[in-house]
């Protein structure tokens, strides 16, 4: 996998979600439980995940059902694997219709869920394929680290374009500052405070010298790189303040009447 990953595991057999938790951690991933349906989605909604693995059997609040309500309530699209004892196509479909992402029966091998875990969250993050990120007049080759502003080339350290990587990725989402730290270093965290460097070192180099800034500080809440500038304008031209079309004409023209007389 490209990057640390956080996943969710709803388990309410206890040694299985360890011994497969206990495979992952030792993989370089960071794991959370759940031992039932509710607490399950509680923190599912509550935190962004790389992943979640749930038993399609679970007290409280069927696997199923959680899945239902992430998708249409919670609106909360992390990727899903379904691992259960239900092996009837039936099963298998009506998981794959509500949402799910993957399904796995049991018994199965740790490394094939593993392998099944790099696929999903390869797909999430988009790393399938070559995928040029664009924000703005600012685009990005992570298959060969080719960075460009308004045709310009931009010359970035590893961990600088690995930053750029994750918040062009997400773009115009906005990224916590837990979720940057957590890809970045994992459990791992530098002792002062490197991120906070590190992002005003990205922000001059991709933004010093353009009029339009394209990485931004949510106060309390992360960064995000998104062309504001541009997304105002659009704004502005649908609700007719440019006056490309005839009711913007007539709203200028209407203006210029009224102040000539």
């Amino acid at each position: 996998m490209s990057a640390f990953a956080l996943v969710l595991i709803i388990e309410d057999d206890l040694l299985v979600a360890e011994s497969v938790g206990s495979y992952l951690v030792a993989k370089g991933m960071e794991i959370d439980y759940a031992h039932d349906g509710e607490e399950g989605y509680r923190l599912a909604i509550e935190t962004r995940y790389d992943a979640i693995i749930m038993d399609g059997n679970l007290p409280r609040l069927d696997g199923l059902e959680i899945v239902t309500k992430l998708r249409t309530e919670a609106r909360v699209p992390t990727p899903i694997i379904m691992v259960t004892g239900r092996d009837l196509l039936e099963d298998k479909i009506a998981g794959l219709d509500r949402g799910v992402d993957d399904y796995l029966t049991k018994p199965f091998a740790p490394s094939e869920l593993e392998a099944r875990l790099h696929a999903v969250i390869r797909r999430s993050r988009k790393e399938v394929g070559r995928q040029i990120f664009r924000v703005g007049d600012l685009s990005f080759d992570p298959s060969c680290h080719r960075i460009q502003r308004a045709g310009k080339e931009i010359e970035l350290s590893p961990a600088a374009t690995k930053l750029l990587n994750i918040l062009m990725r997400e773009s115009p989402r906005v990224v916590s500052r837990r979720e940057l730290e957590r890809e970045l270093w994992g459990d791992d965290l530098p002792d002062s405070d490197v991120l906070r460097s590190q992002l005003y070192n990205l922000r001059k180099l991709i933004d010093r010298g353009f009029d339009n800034p394209l990485l931004h500080t949510v106060q309390s809440a992360g960064y995000r790189m998104a062309d504001l500038a541009h997304a105002h304008k659009s704004t502005a031209k649908s609700s007719g303040l440019y006056g490309s079309g005839s009711t913007g004409l007539n709203m200028l023209l209407s203006d210029t009447t009224a102040r000539s007389h």
